[in-house]
């Protein structure tokens, strides 16, 4: 019997041991956390949206409306605030300083107004709110008028309304501007708006009889127009100023070409304007007897190359017209040839804002001589274009520089450039620190560069034709540099202008004190002997040899070579006034440096130096012992 207990027991917990093994999952259960844990685990799964930003302010002042009618000794009347409160509870609003208050109300209700050195009111209610402002304010009389002055504010807008009892009364108002005049049988009404912060002071008196709106109108007119001759359409930008010699102007009339289309007109004084076929007329806001400034943009159709009439907008009433126009090519092209009648060369620099902003050296500038307005004017330019792919757009053949070094640390640099170009406007140079540029020429002639970036110009350059081989030319600048001065012995680095144009072939020739050793280290550069130029534009003479004197004659007195003298003075003056069409000669005449040839030199060359690379010599000197 005892036997077969155990038997069972034993067969029963092999039974259990089965069934644990085959369900080994563990049994949910209960995770006991701190109540500030598992508020972090909640604020961290649900995050709270961020709270909105308060205002900068709790109230603000948006409009102020005055309602005023003059009387002998004051002007009463309301001013309606617009008051915007941003915050909840109460807030506080600021009473205009200076403003005398003889009511305060809210939505029609009294309110009470906190009096003090900033008088204000305490407001509890959030959103848009109105309050009247019953008010009075002092006139004062001076010189036969009489003026208020209404404070300012921080108001964005600035409105009032002033009602005179008496007809005949011209207004006038200082940081602000007369919107509306009307008049009835016996008083006048007024609408002026101010500017925010400042205060608003209202003048009036008696109107006098302004003869001048009976005289018959003389003008005089300055016209600074800016044309881009582009592929398809000229885009024409005109700087106009008009000067009122007598009488008033109420409205500017310009004369436009056949086919100028106007799209913009400005000024502080334009009201409207209107362009028609052949005219654009422009309202005036208010009839000026002194000067008016605008500006018009506008564009019109024109051939792409060959003979271009260049759009001029006249001003045709005025007694004189002076000004000037550029003209400048958009893409690749140039201005071949160029016929103006009343019209001078010049330089762009001379017409002012219109041309500030672009340095571009291939534009071309004439000034309007000055005569009527009527009188006929005309500009034509030949335009010639390019092909962009027909060949190479621009190479260096041959850069050639001469270098004067000096102990006391100063470089002369001449360079010479032989370039072939079918494509480029200009070369741009940018220069080592502390170099200034002392002149320019393009094949022998002075020429002006332009600006660019800093330590940055523009030089401008020749342009062949289109499928030809173009032909070489010569660039030259003469720049003066400032390095270290010199000491017993050391290492000098020589920085050479970097060029957005690759150069095949570099020599330089550097003449140093004779007091000094220089060695040139490995680098780009290698001795080698000087050959002379390779390209034939830099071998070929840039300026003629003067003729030699003439032999002197020993019995010419002191009187006929004194004459002779003057003859000659004048002669050249007579081919200067020649050469400029009677006037200035247009721009400015760089001056010709010519480097002289004195102490050691050494010759180093290089091949192949790529576009934007500046090229550089690490030379070594020490002191010669003697």
């Amino acid at each position: 019997m005892g036997r077969t207990l155990v038997a069972i027991g034993a067969a029963v917990w092999c039974s259990a041991s089965a069934i644990g093994a085959q369900t080994s999952a563990p049994a949910d259960g209960w995770v006991v956390l701190p109540v500030d844990e598992y508020k972090a685990l909640r604020e961290r799964a649900f995050p709270r949206p961020p709270a909105p930003l308060s205002p900068p302010v709790d109230a603000a002042v948006t409009r102020i409306d005055y309602e005023l009618r003059a009387g002998v000794e004051s002007s009463t009347g309301r001013a309606l605030l617009a008051v915007d409160v941003l915050r909840e509870g109460w807030v506080r609003v600021q009473i205009p300083a200076g403003l005398l208050v003889r009511e305060a109300r809210l939505d029609g209700q009294p309110v009470a107004l906190v009096d003090g050195p900033s008088p204000h009111l305490l407001l509890s209610r959030p959103g848009r709110i109105s309050v009247a402002l019953e008010i009075v304010v002092p006139i004062t009389a001076a010189s036969g008028a009489e003026s208020i002055v209404l404070p300012g504010s921080s108001a964005a807008i600035s409105r009032a309304t002033l009602v005179l009892g008496r007809t005949g009364v011209d207004v006038t108002a200082a940081a602000g501007y007369v919107a509306e005049r009307s008049e009835d049988a016996n008083e006048s009404r007024f609408v002026v708006f101010g500017r925010p912060g400042q205060p608003l002071t209202l003048s009036w008196k008696r109107k006098v009889d302004d003869r001048r709106a009976q005289q018959p109108l003389r003008i005089r007119g300055r016209i600074a127009e800016l044309v881009e001759l582009g592929e398809e359409t000229s885009v024409v930008t005109a700087s106009v100023r008009v000067e009122v010699v007598q009488g008033l102007a109420r409205e500017v009339t310009l004369a436009l070409p056949a086919g100028f289309a106007v799209n913009q007109v400005d000024g502080s004084t334009v009201g409207e304007w209107e362009a028609g076929a052949s005219a654009l007329r422009i309202r005036l806001l208010e009839p000026t007897a002194g000067e008016t400034a605008l500006v018009v943009r506008g564009e019109m159709r024109a051939p792409r190359e060959g003979r271009v009439a260049v759009p001029m907008l006249r001003l045709a009433s005025a007694e004189r017209e002076t000004g000037g126009v550029a003209v400048d090519v958009a893409g690749a092209g140039e201005i071949a040839e160029r016929l103006a009648r009343g019209l001078e060369p010049t330089d762009p620099a001379e017409l002012g804002d219109v041309t500030s902003n672009r340095e571009s050296p291939s534009m071309v500038a004439f000034r309007l001589r000055p005569q009527p307005g009527s009188d006929p004017r005309s500009l034509d330019v030949t335009v010639v274009r390019y092909t962009p792919q027909a060949v190479l757009v621009a190479n260096i053949e041959e850069a050639r520089y001469r270098v004067i070094a000096s102990q006391d640390g100063r470089l002369l640099v001449e360079a010479r450039y032989a370039i072939r170009n079918n494509q480029r406007s200009f070369l741009k140079a940018t220069l080592p620190a502390d170099a200034t540029v002392w002149s320019a020429e393009l094949s022998g002639r002075p020429v002006r560069p332009g600006l660019a970036a800093s330590d940055a110009v523009l030089l401008p350059l020749e342009k062949g034709r289109a499928g030809e081989t173009a032909p070489a030319f010569a660039v030259s600048l003469v720049y003066l540099q400032r390095i270290d001065a010199w000491a017993d012995k050391g290492r000098m680095r020589l920085e050479l202008p970097a060029l957005d144009l690759p150069v095949s072939r570099t020599g330089l020739t550097l003449q140093y004190p004779p007091r000094f050793h220089v060695d040139l280290e490995p680098g780009l550069f290698r001795i080698a002997v000087d050959a002379g130029p390779f390209a034939e534009a830099l071998r070929a003479a840039r300026f003629p040899s003067p003729a030699p004197p003439p032999p002197p004659r020993l019995l010419e007195s002191m009187t006929t070579r004194d004459e002779r003298a003057a003859a000659g003075l004048q002669a050249l003056a007579d081919r200067f006034t020649a050469a400029a069409g009677g006037r200035s000669v247009a721009g400015t005449r760089p001056v010709h440096v010519t480097l002289p040839s004195f102490g050691p030199s050494l010759f180093a060359a290089s091949e192949l130096t790529a576009e934007t690379q500046a090229p550089g010599l690490q030379l070594t000197y020490r002191r010669i012992q003697r």
